[in-house]
């Protein structure tokens, strides 16, 4: 067994012990705490608690002197996601740590660089397709919760209680969205200003034009279950488009990413049955300017592969 794997299974250890001694294990003889004797004081916390939140604001310091902050949060939040900013990167900072200590360890100090990158991109994709997927599902259910709106006008409820029907009886996204206009609106704030921060976290213009019919509608009066019907109409045959666009293009982005996902399969066949072969891209200058070149142009090529499949209309 090699030194270093039997060391790091050692720290594993003691880090599992000290793990159990501070959360698991009871800290004195079952004396009841004040906390729940005086709803004033607050519940005491344990030395991992502790350490975790002084780890958090100190993130948290650091990203708003970047100011990365408003925006870290507000990608969070588009897409669903309920932890806050500074756990996150905490938490992917960690995760990076562990995995290029374990990389550097199987293969080298190389391959634990390359897992302490691709940690941080793992973790941006990882919210970048939570939000297509969020904003994808909010612009399916639009048309339906537009008419779901325009029933219970007709049905002589109010604006308000239109919205909150349709926060009650969607499907989520929608449902959480429409939930935290009926929120904002009971505190104080207008109800265009939530409509179009919502349609601005959910990059629908579609719901653009929903929260301005609902503007002018406010402004000058008349059918608004009229006007829904009429935005809700367009809205399904977009999304009727959009359906026979994504049908058409599926081919096509199934192509690109078997292009993009082979030489990494190929090269990691190679790796595992004949390390010898691949063994000269790093051993020399040479070997290493190869591996950037096919870097660079996998990166040229994905791009526009990603340009040609992705269709604006």
């Amino acid at each position: 067994m090699s030194p270093a794997l039997l060391v790091l299974g050692l720290a594993a250890v003691a880090a599992a012990l000290l793990l159990l001694a501070l959360v698991v294990l009871p800290g004195g003889p079952g004396k009841v705490p004040l906390s729940r004797l005086d709803p004033t004081t607050a519940p005491p916390t344990s030395a991992l608690a502790g350490a975790g939140a002084a780890a958090g604001a100190a993130v948290e310091k650091v990203l708003l002197k970047r100011g990365r902050l408003a925006a870290g949060a507000a990608a969070l939040e588009s897409a669903g996601m309920r932890t806050s900013l500074p756990d996150f990167v905490l938490a992917t900072g960690l995760v990076a740590v562990g995995a290029g200590t374990v990389g550097a360890l199987a293969g080298g100090p190389l391959l634990g660089v390359v897992a302490v990158l691709l940690v941080p991109l793992g973790a941006r994709v990882l919210v970048s397709f939570r939000r297509g997927r969020r904003r994808a599902a909010f612009a399916d259910q639009l048309g339906d919760s537009l008419q779901l709106m325009s029933s219970s006008l007709r049905a002589g409820h109010s604006l308000l209680r239109a919205v909150d029907a349709v926060s009650t009886d969607a499907s989520a996204p929608t449902s959480e969205e429409f939930a935290r206009i009926i929120n904002e609106t009971r505190v104080g704030r207008d109800l265009g200003d939530a409509l179009d921060e919502v349609a601005q976290r959910m990059g629908s213009d579609d719901f653009t034009w929903v929260a301005q019919a609902i503007t002018i509608h406010r402004e000058v009066g008349g059918n608004l279950a009229e006007v829904l019907d009429a935005v809700g109409d367009t809205i399904r045959e977009r999304a009727a488009i959009r359906g026979q666009v994504k049908a058409l293009s599926a081919e096509g982005k199934l192509s690109a990413v078997v292009l993009m996902a082979l030489p990494f399969g190929v090269f990691g066949f190679i790796w595992m049955s004949n390390p010898g072969y691949v063994a000269g891209f790093t051993e020399s200058l040479m070997g290493y300017a190869m591996l950037g070149t096919a870097a660079v142009m996998l990166a040229v090529g994905g791009f526009w592969l990603k340009k040609t499949v992705a269709i604006t209309f």
